[in-house]
């Protein structure tokens, strides 16, 4: 049986459904500081603007920090006791994929760092796995390695919230 992580959440859902400001609205419940680690890279236009967007809703209190890859690293750098938020698991996972990383042991590693925290931690990750199958062998190992990442944190989560139009489900 794998050990359950008491204080971690795991929010899922479709884009647009609500997830960021759930998991925020989770984290700033909690008093401040808090850490927002940031898996996005902004390499168009859109992306900037989604990110600026993302920052500006936010209030004081919020530390944000970038960290396309090296997330694991990340988490366990942040101030014991700091509640952090992490957006967005997909977004890290395309990246590895990208820079061509071993997705199975960065979920290894993502794991063990979740463990090992000492704050409440809170991470956001797309569900990509409810739609038809795709048509590429990139989009489908995609796919498949955020169904397996996804599972894999569940499994240990304390929490696991599936949004819907905004609405949280709780699953766990």
């Amino acid at each position: 049986m794998q050990k359950e992580i008491p204080h971690l959440t795991l929010v899922l859902g479709g884009a647009r459904s609500g997830k960021s400001r759930h998991a925020e609205a989770l984290i700033e419940a909690l008093p401040a500081p808090w850490s927002y680690i940031a898996t996005a890279q902004a390499y168009d236009d859109e992306m900037r603007e989604r990110i600026a967007e993302h920052r500006a809703r936010r209030p004081a209190g919020w530390q944000t920090v970038d960290a396309p890859l090296d997330l694991a690293e990340t988490i366990a750098a942040q101030p014991a006791g700091r509640p952090i938020l992490v957006d967005c698991l997909t977004l890290w996972l395309t990246n590895l994929i990208l820079a061509e990383h071993d997705t199975a042991a960065a979920r290894e590693t993502l794991i063990a760092a979740c463990e090992r925290v000492c704050a409440p931690l809170v991470l956001v990750g797309n569900e990509v796995g409810l739609g038809i199958v795709p048509e590429n062998a990139l989009a489908r190992r995609f796919r498949d390695e955020a169904g397996r990442l996804h599972q894999a944190l569940a499994a240990r989560a304390a929490s696991v919230v599936f949004m819907v139009a905004g609405l949280p489900m709780r699953v766990k």
